[in-house]
C-alpha cells in the first residue's frame, strides 16, 4: 500500500456499515409477530381488561427474542426470556414501592448480568437486551404483591402464547436460515468472481492497491459468510435426530463452497501475476462463472432443484482451451468440479463421514457456559468492560426514572443501555441509526395517530404496524427502528390516552438523542479499549496462524500431513485476517489521532498476509512449483514458521535456507521480509496489548 493513502482516523459517516440489506425483509415473520401481539390488543379493545395489555406486550417482546434457526435453541431462548421476564416485571414492580435504596442496587446487578450475557452468543445477548427493556418498563408503576403476581402470570401467558405460535402453530422453516446462509456464501463467491473478471479485463493491468482492496473486501466477506453458515448448519444438525437429506445437502454445498473459495484465492494470486495473454485465457471462465454461481446461490437459498444439464453445458463452455496455461487449467478444473458438486442434489448417502453430525450431542456445559465466562472475567475483556460501563451509566438514567416519573422516562435508560456497545465504533454507529430511525419513524407514527379518532382504530393499526416493524428487522438496525417507532407511538397513544401524538414523538426523540449522546460519551471516557492495542493482538495472532498455515501446506505437499489439516489451517488464517481487519475498521472510527502510522503499518501487514495466503494456496494447486527436493521443502517449511513467529515477537529473521532458491518460496520470503521491516519501522511487533497507542 502506498504511503499517504490512509485516511485520517476518526468518525466518518461514509465508512459506517449502515447500508440496508433488502434481502433481510421477512413478511412471514412480520405476520406472525402481528398475530401474536395485535390479536391480544384487539381482544383488549373488546374486553377492556388492562392485564391483557401486559400479555400483549409480553408477546411482542418475546417475538424480539426469536432470532430464528433450529427449534431447540430457539425454544431455550424464548422460554428463558418468558420465565425471567415475568419474574423481573413482577418483582421490580413490587420493589418499587420500597424506594430507590432497594431498587437501584438490584436493578444495576440485573443490568450487569443482562449486558454481560453477550459472552454466550447472539441468542443470549438478545434475551439480555430485551430483559433490560422489561426491567425499565417495570419501574414505570409500583405494584402491590397481588398486582405483581397478576403481571407475572399475564407476562408468562403472553410469552408462552408467542412461543407456542412461533414453534408449534406457525413455525418458520427450520432449514431456511441455513439454506439462506449457504446461498449467501455462493453469492459472495459470485461477487468475488465478478470482481476478478473486472480486474483481469483491465488492459493496463490493475494497480497493486486495487488487488489488495479486492482481497481485503471479498475474502473477508466470504470467510465471514462461511463461518455464519457453518454455525447454523451444525446447530441444525445437532437438533435433528437423524441426518436428513436437506441437512446433508447443506453440509455438502457448504464444504464445496469453502473448497471453491480456496481455489479462487489461488486463482486471484495467479491472475495478479499473469501476463495479459494469460489473463485473456481466463476470460471465458471469468465471464461464465459469476452468473453460474449466482444462479446456484438463488437455487440453494430457495432449496430448489437445479437443471444439471444446463450446469454441465455452462461448465463445458467455461473450461479454458486445451492450449491454455496448465496452471490455469488445473485451477479451472478444481473450480468447476466444486460448482458441479454444489449443483447436485446429493443425499445423506453421499456425505462421507457426515452421519456423525446427525443427532450429535451438544457441547458440554463446561465448554458452552463456563469457558466463555472464565475467558471474559478479566479486565482486558471488552465484554466485561462493556457490562461494567453500561451498569455505571445506567445508574443516573435509572435515578431520573425515580426523580422524574412518567410514561416516557424509561426510554432514557433503554436507549443508553441498548445503544452502548463494547467498542466505540459500534456505539457511534448504533447511536446514529437509533436517533435517525426514531425521528423518522416518530413523525410517521404521529401522523398516523393524529388521524386515528378512536381506540378501536388505534388497535386496528397495530396489525399492519407490527407486520411492517418485524418484517424489517433483518434489513438494518436503523430501518428496524424507523419501522418500529410508529408502532410504539400508537401503542403509547392506546395505553396512555390523553397524550398528544406529537408529545409522544417529541419525548421519545428527546430521550433517544440524550441517551445516544450519553452512550457515545461513556464509550469515550469510561474504560475504553482503544483499538491500536487490540490491533497489535490481532496482528500477532494473524502472524501465528499464517505460520501454522504455511507449515500445514508444505507438510501436505511433502506427504507428511493430511489435506484436512491444511484446510483447517487455511480457515484459521482467514479468520485471523478477518479479525485483524475488523480491529482496523474499528480503529479507523475512533476519534483519537495517535498511532496513525502504526495503524497504516498494520494495514500493510494485513495486505501482505492476504498475498502470502494467496501464494500458499497456489502451492497447493500448482505441481510444477515442486522444484526443490524434499529436504529443501522441509527447510523452507521450517524457515517460514520461524520467520513468522519471530516477526510476531519482534525478533530478527532467521537466515534463509542455502541452496534452496525457488520462485514460489522466493516471493513468500520477500513478503515476510517486507512484513518484518514494516512492523519494525512502525514499532508495533513484539509489544504487549494495552500499551500506549
Amino acid at each position: 500500500m502506498r504511503r499517504g493513502t490512509l485516511r485520517e482516523p476518526g468518525p466518518d459517516l461514509a465508512r459506517l456499515p449502515v447500508a440496508p440489506d433488502l434481502a433481510g425483509i421477512s413478511v412471514v415473520e412480520g405476520l406472525r409477530a402481528a398475530v401474536a401481539f395485535a390479536a391480544i390488543i384487539l381482544l383488549d379493545a373488546w374486553l377492556a381488561w388492562p392485564p391483557l395489555l401486559t400479555m400483549a406486550l409480553a408477546a411482542n417482546l418475546t417475538c424480539f427474542c426469536d432470532i430464528g434457526g433450529p427449534i431447540r435453541p430457539r425454544l431455550t431462548a424464548l422460554l428463558a426470556f418468558t420465565g425471567l421476564g415475568g419474574l423481573v416485571w413482577g418483582a421490580f414492580g413490587v420493589m418499587e414501592g420500597y424506594g430507590p435504596a432497594l431498587v437501584l442496587p438490584v436493578a444495576l446487578a440485573v443490568i450487569f448480568c443482562c449486558t454481560f450475557a453477550r459472552v454466550w452468543g447472539v441468542p443470549a445477548q438478545t434475551v439480555g437486551n430485551v430483559l433490560v427493556v422489561v426491567l425499565c418498563l417495570a419501574l414505570d408503576r409500583a405494584l402491590t404483591v397481588e398486582q405483581g403476581a397478576v403481571v407475572t402470570v399475564m407476562f408468562w401467558a403472553g410469552g408462552f402464547w408467542a412461543a407456542f405460535l412461533a414453534l408449534v402453530v406457525w413455525r418458520l422453516h427450520p432449514y431456511r436460515p441455513a439454506h439462506a446462509a449457504i446461498g449467501g456464501v455462493w453469492r459472495g463467491l459470485s461477487r468475488l468472481a465478478r470482481d476478478l473478471r473486472r480486474l483481469s479485463a483491465d488492459p493496463h493491468g490493475a494497480d497493486l492497491a486495487v488487488w489488495e482492496a479486492h482481497a481485503r473486501g471479498h475474502r473477508r466477506a466470504v470467510r465471514d459468510a462461511i463461518e455464519v453458515a457453518r454455525t447454523l448448519v451444525l446447530d441444525l444438525a445437532r437438533s435433528r435426530a437423524r441426518l436428513s437429506e436437506r441437512n446433508a445437502r447443506a453440509l455438502i454445498r457448504l464444504e464445496a463452497a469453502e473448497q471453491l473459495f480456496g481455489v479462487m484465492i489461488a486463482l486471484s494470486d495467479h491472475l495478479e501475476r499473469a501476463t495479459p495473454a494469460q489473463r485473456a485465457q481466463a476470460a471465458r471462465l471469468l465471464r461464465l462463472l459469476p452468473p453460474l454461481l449466482k444462479i446456484l446461490a438463488r437455487a440453494i437459498r430457495r432449496d430448489r432443484p437445479i437443471d444439471l444439464g444446463r450446469v454441465e453445458r455452462a461448465l463445458a463452455r467455461a473450461m479454458p482451451a486445451p492450449g491454455a496455461d496448465p496452471a490455469l487449467r488445473r485451477m479451472a478444473e478444481r473450480i468447476l468440479d466444486r460448482v458441479r458438486i454444489g449443483a447436485k442434489l446429493s443425499g445423506p448417502e453421499d456425505l462421507a463421514g457426515g452421519g456423525g453430525l446427525a443427532g450429535a450431542p451438544a457441547p458440554p456445559f463446561r465448554e458452552t457456559v463456563l469457558q466463555p465466562l472464565r475467558a471474559n472475567l478479566t479486565w482486558s475483556s471488552a465484554n466485561l468492560r462493556h457490562a461494567v460501563r453500561a451498569t455505571v451509566v445506567a445508574l443516573p438514567a435509572l435515578a431520573v426514572t425515580f426523580w422524574w416519573p412518567g410514561p416516557f422516562t424509561h426510554w432514557l435508560t433503554i436507549t443508553v443501555v441498548l445503544t452502548m456497545q463494547p467498542f466505540y465504533a459500534a456505539t457511534w454507529q448504533r447511536a446514529l441509526e437509533r436517533i435517525g430511525g426514531t425521528v423518522l419513524g416518530g413523525v410517521i407514527g404521529a401522523v398516523l395517530a393524529f388521524y386515528a379518532t378512536s381506540p378501536p382504530i388505534l388497535a386496528a393499526m397495530m396489525v399492519p404496524l407490527s407486520v411492517i416493524g418485524f418484517a424489517a428487522r433483518g434489513v438494518s438496525y436503523g430501518t428496524f427502528i424507523a419501522c418500529l417507532t410508529p408502532l410504539v407511538v400508537v401503542l403509547v397513544e392506546l395505553v396512555e390516552p390523553g397524550h398528544s401524538s406529537w408529545e409522544i414523538v417529541g419525548m421519545r426523540a428527546l430521550f433517544t438523542v440524550l441517551g445516544g449522546a450519553v452512550a457515545v460519551l461513556a464509550g469515550l471516557l469510561l474504560w475504553p479499549l482503544w483499538e491500536p492495542g487490540r490491533v497489535r493482538d490481532a496482528l500477532r495472532t494473524a502472524l501465528q496462524t499464517h505460520a501454522r498455515y504455511a507449515e500445514a501446506v508444505l507438510a501436505e505437499r511433502l506427504g507428511e500431513g493430511p489435506a484436512s489439516a491444511a484446510e483447517a489451517a487455511a480457515r484459521a488464517a482467514g479468520l485471523a485476517s478477518n479479525n485483524l481487519e475488523a480491529a482496523l475498521s474499528r480503529a479507523l472510527q475512533e476519534p483519537r489521532r495517535r498511532g496513525r502510522s502504526r495503524i497504516e503499518a498494520a494495514m500493510v501487514a494485513d495486505a501482505t498476509l492476504r498475498r502470502m495466503a494467496g501464494r500458499l494456496a497456489m502451492l497447493r494447486h500448482e505441481p510444477e512449483l515442486a522444484g526443490p527436493d524434499a529436504a529443501a521443502w522441509r527447510a523452507w517449511r521450517d524457515w517460514l514458521g520461524q520467520a513468522l513467529a519471530r516477526t510476531a515477537g519482534g525478533e530478527a529473521l532467521p537466515p534463509k535456507p542455502e541452496g534452496a532458491e525457488s520462485e514460489a518460496f522466493g516471493r513468500i520470503a520477500a513478503q515476510v521480509e517486507l512484513l518484518a521491516g514494516t512492523l519494525k519501522r512502525a514499532g508495533i511487533s513484539g509489544r504487549a496489548a494495552g500499551g500506549p497507542a
